[in-house]
Protein backbone atom coordinates (compact mmCIF):
# COMPACT_ATOMS: atom_id res chain seq x y z
CA UNK A 1 0.00 0.00 0.00
CA UNK A 2 2.97 2.29 0.93
CA UNK A 3 4.53 1.96 -2.44
CA UNK A 4 1.05 2.58 -4.27
CA UNK A 5 0.42 5.94 -1.87
CA UNK A 6 4.32 6.97 -3.20
CA UNK A 7 3.83 6.27 -6.99
CA UNK A 8 0.31 8.20 -6.74
CA UNK A 9 2.03 11.02 -4.76
CA UNK A 10 4.36 10.76 -7.40
CA UNK A 11 2.08 11.28 -10.22
CA UNK A 12 -0.06 13.94 -8.57
CA UNK A 13 3.16 16.32 -8.24
CA UNK A 14 3.94 15.44 -11.35
CA UNK A 15 0.80 16.17 -12.96
CA UNK A 16 1.24 19.64 -11.14
CA UNK A 17 4.48 20.38 -12.71
CA UNK A 18 2.74 19.96 -16.45
CA UNK A 19 0.33 22.23 -15.63
CA UNK A 20 2.73 25.05 -14.39
CA UNK A 21 5.15 24.40 -17.44
CA UNK A 22 2.37 24.53 -20.00
CA UNK A 23 0.69 27.55 -18.11
CA UNK A 24 3.78 29.30 -17.91
CA UNK A 25 6.34 28.93 -21.07
CA UNK A 26 6.02 30.68 -24.19
CA UNK A 27 5.84 27.82 -26.27
CA UNK A 28 1.92 27.01 -27.41
CA UNK A 29 2.55 27.92 -30.76
CA UNK A 30 6.06 28.05 -32.14
CA UNK A 31 7.83 28.79 -35.81
CA UNK A 32 11.26 29.36 -37.78
CA UNK A 33 11.16 32.95 -36.25
CA UNK A 34 8.82 33.50 -33.66
CA UNK A 35 6.86 31.72 -30.70
CA UNK A 36 3.47 32.30 -28.79
CA UNK A 37 1.37 31.11 -25.73
CA UNK A 38 -1.32 32.35 -23.96
CA UNK A 39 0.51 35.44 -22.57
CA UNK A 40 2.79 37.10 -25.01
CA UNK A 41 3.84 36.74 -28.75
CA UNK A 42 7.34 36.89 -29.63
CA UNK A 43 9.34 38.04 -32.81
CA UNK A 44 12.97 36.86 -33.11
CA UNK A 45 13.26 36.14 -29.46
CA UNK A 46 13.63 39.43 -29.01
CA UNK A 47 10.35 41.35 -29.51
CA UNK A 48 8.24 40.26 -27.74
CA UNK A 49 4.40 41.64 -27.10
CA UNK A 50 2.24 41.28 -24.46
CA UNK A 51 -1.27 39.94 -25.18
CA UNK A 52 -3.44 42.73 -23.63
CA UNK A 53 -7.05 44.03 -24.37
CA UNK A 54 -5.81 45.20 -27.62
CA UNK A 55 -5.57 42.01 -29.18
CA UNK A 56 -8.52 41.37 -31.32
CA UNK A 57 -9.72 38.18 -29.47
CA UNK A 58 -8.82 39.17 -26.04
CA UNK A 59 -12.07 37.10 -24.39
CA UNK A 60 -10.65 33.82 -26.04
CA UNK A 61 -7.21 34.20 -24.90
CA UNK A 62 -8.58 34.78 -21.36
CA UNK A 63 -10.99 32.06 -21.31
CA UNK A 64 -7.56 30.01 -22.11
CA UNK A 65 -5.57 31.73 -19.70
CA UNK A 66 -8.33 31.64 -16.95
CA UNK A 67 -8.66 27.93 -17.17
CA UNK A 68 -4.91 26.97 -17.15
CA UNK A 69 -4.80 28.93 -14.27
CA UNK A 70 -7.68 27.11 -12.46
CA UNK A 71 -6.49 23.77 -13.11
CA UNK A 72 -3.31 24.36 -11.63
CA UNK A 73 -4.39 25.73 -8.35
CA UNK A 74 -7.05 23.01 -8.50
CA UNK A 75 -4.12 20.45 -8.85
CA UNK A 76 -2.35 21.88 -6.13
CA UNK A 77 -5.69 22.09 -4.02
CA UNK A 78 -6.68 18.46 -4.45
CA UNK A 79 -2.96 18.00 -3.72
CA UNK A 80 -3.15 19.34 -0.23
CA UNK A 81 -6.52 17.84 0.82
CA UNK A 82 -5.28 14.28 -0.39
CA UNK A 83 -2.19 14.69 2.27
CA UNK A 84 -4.88 15.90 4.72
CA UNK A 85 -7.53 13.29 4.37
CA UNK A 86 -4.95 10.57 4.38
CA UNK A 87 -4.22 11.50 8.05
CA UNK A 88 -7.40 12.43 8.99
CA UNK A 89 -10.42 9.97 7.46
CA UNK A 90 -11.13 6.05 7.94
CA UNK A 91 -10.07 3.54 5.12
CA UNK A 92 -13.35 3.50 2.55
CA UNK A 93 -13.86 7.09 3.08
CA UNK A 94 -10.50 9.04 1.59
CA UNK A 95 -9.50 10.38 -1.47
CA UNK A 96 -13.33 11.28 -2.92
CA UNK A 97 -13.14 15.11 -2.29
CA UNK A 98 -9.54 14.78 -3.83
CA UNK A 99 -11.13 12.70 -6.83
CA UNK A 100 -13.76 15.55 -7.50
CA UNK A 101 -11.25 18.09 -7.41
CA UNK A 102 -8.78 16.48 -9.26
CA UNK A 103 -10.96 15.65 -12.04
CA UNK A 104 -12.19 19.52 -12.47
CA UNK A 105 -8.75 19.93 -12.81
CA UNK A 106 -8.62 17.75 -15.87
CA UNK A 107 -12.00 19.57 -16.98
CA UNK A 108 -10.23 22.79 -17.02
CA UNK A 109 -6.97 21.93 -18.56
CA UNK A 110 -9.06 20.10 -21.36
CA UNK A 111 -11.66 22.93 -22.16
CA UNK A 112 -8.18 25.55 -22.29
CA UNK A 113 -6.84 23.39 -24.49
CA UNK A 114 -9.53 22.77 -26.67
CA UNK A 115 -10.84 26.35 -26.77
CA UNK A 116 -7.14 27.15 -28.00
CA UNK A 117 -6.93 24.36 -30.77
CA UNK A 118 -10.42 25.18 -31.82
CA UNK A 119 -9.14 29.42 -31.78
CA UNK A 120 -5.60 29.17 -32.28
CA UNK A 121 -5.94 30.28 -36.31
CA UNK A 122 -8.56 32.86 -35.13
CA UNK A 123 -6.37 34.22 -32.72
CA UNK A 124 -3.08 34.71 -34.75
CA UNK A 125 -4.85 35.44 -37.71
CA UNK A 126 -7.10 38.63 -36.72
CA UNK A 127 -4.00 40.73 -35.86
CA UNK A 128 -2.89 41.23 -39.50
CA UNK A 129 0.92 41.99 -38.61
CA UNK A 130 1.40 38.39 -37.05
CA UNK A 131 -0.67 36.51 -39.71
CA UNK A 132 2.76 35.96 -42.32
CA UNK A 133 4.72 34.58 -39.32
CA UNK A 134 2.18 32.65 -37.44
CA UNK A 135 0.55 31.06 -40.60
CA UNK A 136 3.70 28.60 -41.22
CA UNK A 137 3.70 27.71 -37.20
CA UNK A 138 3.10 24.46 -35.36
CA UNK A 139 1.49 23.84 -31.86
CA UNK A 140 4.82 23.76 -29.28
CA UNK A 141 5.66 21.42 -26.83
CA UNK A 142 3.61 23.94 -23.85
CA UNK A 143 0.41 22.82 -26.16
CA UNK A 144 1.16 19.15 -25.33
CA UNK A 145 2.12 19.30 -22.19
CA UNK A 146 -1.16 20.52 -21.56
CA UNK A 147 -2.60 18.15 -23.29
CA UNK A 148 -0.29 15.18 -21.28
CA UNK A 149 -1.32 16.82 -18.19
CA UNK A 150 -4.98 16.76 -18.81
CA UNK A 151 -4.29 12.90 -19.16
CA UNK A 152 -2.50 12.90 -16.43
CA UNK A 153 -5.23 14.54 -14.19
CA UNK A 154 -7.59 12.33 -15.36
CA UNK A 155 -5.66 9.29 -14.59
CA UNK A 156 -4.86 10.84 -11.14
CA UNK A 157 -8.91 11.83 -9.98
CA UNK A 158 -9.96 7.99 -11.40
CA UNK A 159 -6.23 6.77 -8.89
CA UNK A 160 -8.10 8.36 -6.15
CA UNK A 161 -11.52 6.78 -6.85
CA UNK A 162 -9.93 3.13 -6.73
CA UNK A 163 -7.50 4.08 -4.29
CA UNK A 164 -11.10 4.78 -1.90
CA UNK A 165 -11.89 1.38 -2.12
CA UNK A 166 -8.77 -0.11 -0.98
CA UNK A 167 -8.39 -1.06 2.58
Amino acid sequence: MLVLLAFIIVFHITSAALLFIATIDNAWWVGEEFFADVWRVCVNNTNCTEIDANYKDYSTVQAVQATMILSTILCCIAFLIFVLQLFRLKQGERFVLTSIIQLMACLCVMIAASIYTDRREDLHRNNVELYSLTSDGRYGYSFILAWVAFAFTFISGLMYLILRKRK
